[in-house]
C-alpha cells in the first residue's frame, strides 16, 4: 500500500467513524446494512473477480448464516460462538456446492448456484417447525461483550464497523497471500495457470467456500440487525443485487464491492426526494456506468486519471489498484 493509498484508507475510517453522529434511527440503520452487504459482497468478489467464477448463492450463504446464528442465539447461546459456526456451516456448504464447479465454469456455475439459492429458499419456506417458515423468526438478541451491550442502533453500528473492517482485514491479507496470487492467475488464464503447475480446481473450490463464508459473516450479523428474518430476505434477488453491487463498484478491485455496496444501499437513498422517479433515476445511473465502464466505478476513475496524468504514470497507478 502506498503512502498516498494508505491516507486515503485512513480518512476513509475517520468518515465512517463519525457518519452515524446526529444522525436519526433509519440512517443508523442503513449504514450499518451497508457495512454488512459490503462484507458480503467482498467474498462475492473474491469468487467473481479474483476466481472469475460467477456464483448466484450469495444472498443463499447470507440466509444461512443469519438462520444459524438465529436459532442459535434465540436458544440461549452467545451470538459469538453461533457465529462461528454460521461461518463454519456456510464454509462447508460452498466446499460442497463448490465441487460442481469443479466440471463446470462460468454460466454454467451461475446455473447451479442459481438453482442452489432457489432450493435454499423453498427449505426456509416449508420446513416451518425450524424457520418458522413465512412467518420467518423474531426476537433475536443483540450481541454484548463483556457488560457493553449492543442494544442501540449507534452502538450496534460501531460494532458492525468493526466487524466490517476485520473482514477488511482478512481479506487484504488473503489476496496479498499466495492464495491471493493463485486466484489472480486463475482468473487471467487458467490453462497458463496449470501449465505453470497450479491446482486449478482446489483454487477455485477454496475461492467459492471463502467468498461462502464471507456471505454467512454477513447473515449472521443481519440477525440481531434487523431482529427479525424471513426466508425472502436471502432470494435470488438479493444474490442479483450482491452481484450488481460488485460490477458497478468494480470487479476484482479491493474497494469495488464497498464502493458498488454505497451506489446499490445508499444511492436509491439520497434520490428518495425525487419520489416516484428515484428508481428510473438510478437504473438509468447504472446502465450508462455499465455503458461506459465496464469496469465500474473504479474503472472509471482509472480512466480519468488517465486522461488527466502523463500516459506512463496513469499506466503505473492502474497496475497498482489492480493489485488491491
Amino acid at each position: 500500500m502506498t503512502k498516498l493509498q494508505a491516507i486515503l484508507v485512513a480518512l476513509g475510517v475517520a468518515i465512517l467513524l463519525v457518519a452515524p453522529v446526529g444522525q436519526g434511527n433509519y440512517i443508523i440503520y442503513t449504514l450499518c446494512s451497508w457495512l454488512l452487504f459490503s462484507i458480503s459482497a467482498m467474498g462475492l468478489n473474491l469468487t467473481l473477480g479474483y476466481a472469475g467464477q460467477v456464483s448466484l448463492a450469495q444472498a443463499a450463504f447470507m440466509g444461512i448464516g443469519a438462520y444459524v446464528t438465529a436459532l442459535l442465539t434465540l436458544s440461549g447461546i452467545h451470538w459469538g460462538f453461533a457465529t462461528v459456526i454460521s461461518i463454519t456451516s456456510s464454509f462447508a456448504v460452498g466446499l460442497v456446492l463448490g465441487y460442481p464447479a469443479l466440471r463446470v465454469q462460468h454460466h454454467f456455475l451461475a446455473f447451479v448456484t442459481l438453482a442452489f439459492n432457489t432450493l435454499l429458499f423453498l427449505v426456509l419456506r416449508n420446513e416451518e417447525e425450524i424457520t418458522g417458515g413465512s412467518f420467518g423468526l423474531v426476537g433475536m438478541p443483540r450481541p454484548s461483550f463483556f457488560g457493553i451491550t449492543t442494544d442501540s442502533n449507534l452502538s450496534f453500528y460501531y460494532f458492525s464497523l468493526i466487524c466490517f473492517l476485520f473482514s477488511a482485514g482478512v481479506m487484504w491479507w488473503i489476496l496479498r497471500s499466495p492464495w491471493g496470487r493463485a486466484f489472480k492467475a486463475l482468473r487471467e488464464n487458467p490453462i497458463r495457470a496449470e501449465s505453470l503447475g497450479l491446482k486449478i480446481r482446489r483454487q477455485t473450490l477454496l475461492a467459492f467456500a471463502i467468498g461462502s463464508a464471507f456471505g454467512g459473516f454477513a447473515g449472521s450479523l443481519q440477525a440481531p440487525l434487523v431482529q427479525f428474518i424471513e426466508p425472502g430476505s436471502f432470494a435470488l434477488i438479493h444474490s442479483l443485487k450482491l452481484l450488481l453491487m460488485v460490477v458497478v463498484g468494480g470487479s476484482g478491485f479491493f474497494f469495488g464491492p464497498m464502493l458498488g455496496a454505497a451506489v446499490v444501499i445508499l444511492l436509491p437513498e439520497v434520490l428518495r426526494f425525487t419520489e416516484g422517479y428515484y428508481l428510473i433515476i438510478y437504473s438509468f445511473l447504472v446502465i450508462v456506468l455499465m455503458v461506459y465502464s465496464p469496469n465500474g466505478l473504479i474503472g472509471l476513475g482509472h480512466k480519468i486519471i488517465d486522461k488527466l496524468r502523463p500516459r506512463h504514470e496513469a499506466r503505473r497507478d492502474m497496475q497498482q489498484g489492480a493489485q488491491l
